[in-house]
């Protein structure tokens, strides 16, 4: 087969975008090589001329420059070596650790996997975190969206999420789009504290970076992941954050003369993250059974989330994890708005251990939300209601939980069977943490094979329940009287 190339000259450039004649046989999507060894992404086919991003320092290039057609799509470079490193949207190294070889090229642009290669999301990925592995619980091929305004702990999360992977088998990847390098710097440097950089890609398309990087940096942090999931493994992508990637998309569209629609997004901006998400899958056993869940955050301007941007992620994934600002100044951390935060996948990704303390607690909580703010028209509150407002109460504080600290399953269920079975009824609401802290190292002591027999089973028998409703009492006798 002969292959036919053609070669053409830059006649406008501006911004990271060139425009180019002479380019006769281009492709949509194609890559194009300029001078000095830059690249170029053909976005725009046009009857005169062809639209393209640079990618890369567009500086070094002139107009008049040569440009020549490559016949191929644009690839991410993935493979083992890239675990616990830093790279940029081209693959390129950033951490100073010398060079990277490929064990493959991925195609960045790719369709989603069909409806029969698919199987139902039924394993799940534990955060590590009480408030979501109990009430919005993420199963492994998920897009779960984490959203909220600046700075209410959505990196916290994703974080976390990524830290509590540290002996499960999945490989993480985080992509930075549009942030501080001082951010991601601090990001890294905490996955190694941790013990799971050697599990995890990170892509940095930062705030200094071109727009076309960062544009491009979600789909190869996507494309390297698809790797692992094809050799049957458990994959984690974070996003950081989509709503950056939209203004990067924008910023293109916009230089490349193309018509706008709603806060000046071109018409195909739903496209942009729809065609991302959809490849998030939990593949059949015939493929392999391998997964790619996706956790995609979504920055709101004042809690704002009928916003064009966020209102077109949360119809595109399975859920979402709403975090508010009132909350998050009130001491409650992660801020997890209980009423507008959902899993539409459920209770199929969780443990039947989880399943049994959780479906209360969650019940327990709505209640106390209800009940709190009609206890404020009304000074005389019958037992009943008094009783669950105080419940309530000790389930927000048993539902705090410090920053890089998520606590194994087991223990989680230990944990809130305390409070929805009313053990903590009796503890002040102030000493509630303390409870937990101390009860903790008791159980981890006295009732070990509680801890072992839900960890290995994943179940909640009656003969568990009654082991540790008396390891509540003995704690109760001999510990917490003196320390309480």
């Amino acid at each position: 087969m002969v292959e036919i190339k053609s070669e053409g000259r830059i006649v406008s450039l501006k911004d990271g975008v060139a425009f180019l004649d002479g380019l006769e046989t281009v492709m949509f999507g194609e890559i194009i090589e300029f001078e000095k060894g830059l690249v170029g992404l053909v976005m725009n086919l046009e009857a005169t001329r062809v639209g393209a991003v640079v990618l890369g320092d567009w500086e070094e290039l002139r107009v008049g420059a040569k440009a020549i057609t490559t016949g191929r799509l644009y690839t991410a470079p993935s493979g083992n070596k890239f675990l616990g490193r830093v790279v940029s949207t081209l693959g390129l190294p950033l951490d100073g650790k010398g060079e990277i070889k490929a064990d493959k090229f991925m195609d960045v642009e790719r369709v989603a996997s069909g409806i029969v290669d698919r199987a139902k999301v039924s394993v799940p990925l534990q955060t590590g975190i009480k408030a979501i592995d109990s009430m919005i619980p993420i199963g492994r091929g998920q897009r779960e969206l984490i959203i909220g305004d600046r700075g209410v702990g959505k990196t916290a999360i994703a974080i976390d999420t990524i830290i509590n992977q540290k002996d499960t088998g999945v490989t993480s990847i985080y992509v930075a789009v549009g942030q501080k390098r001082s951010k991601i710097a601090s990001v890294v440097e905490k996955l190694n504290e941790f013990g799971v950089l050697k599990n995890t890609i990170v892509v940095v398309a930062s705030a200094s970076d071109p727009a076309s990087l960062r544009y491009l940096a979600p789909y190869v942090g996507t494309a390297m992941g698809e790797y692992f999931m094809e050799k049957g493994k458990d994959v984690l992508v974070v996003y950081d954050d989509l709503t950056k990637h939209a203004w990067a998309y924008r910023e293109l569209s916009l230089l490349l003369r193309r018509p706008t629609g709603r806060e000046a997004y071109p018409g195909d901006v739903f496209y942009l993250h729809s065609k991302l998400l959809e490849r998030s899958v939990k593949l059949s056993k015939e493929l392999g059974g391998g997964s790619l869940t996706a956790l995609p955050i979504i920055e709101t301007q004042a809690g704002d989330v009928s916003a064009f941007i966020p209102t077109n992620v949360i119809s595109i994934t399975d859920g979402q994890i709403y975090l508010e600002n009132d909350l998050f100044f009130s001491g409650v951390r992660p801020a997890l708005n209980v009423g507008l935060s959902v899993s539409r996948v459920g209770g199929a990704a969780q443990r039947p251990a989880m399943k049994k303390v959780a479906g209360k607690l969650r019940l327990d909580l709505s209640q106390y939300y209800e009940l709190v703010t009609f206890a404020q028209f009304s000074s005389d509150l019958d037992p009943t209601t008094r009783e669950k407002i105080e419940r309530g109460k000790r389930i927000i504080e048993i539902l705090k939980q410090p920053q890089y600290s998520p606590i194994p399953l087991a223990e989680q269920v230990v944990i809130l069977y305390t409070v929805t079975s009313g053990g903590l009824d009796d503890v002040i609401v102030d000493k509630v943490r303390d409870f937990q802290e101390s009860f903790m190292k008791f159980i981890q002591n006295k009732g070990k094979k509680i801890l072992l027999d839900i960890a290995k089973t994943g179940e909640f028998s009656d003969k568990t329940r009654n082991s540790l409703d008396k390891t509540i009492v003995e704690f109760k006798e001999k510990i917490w009287r003196i320390q309480g």
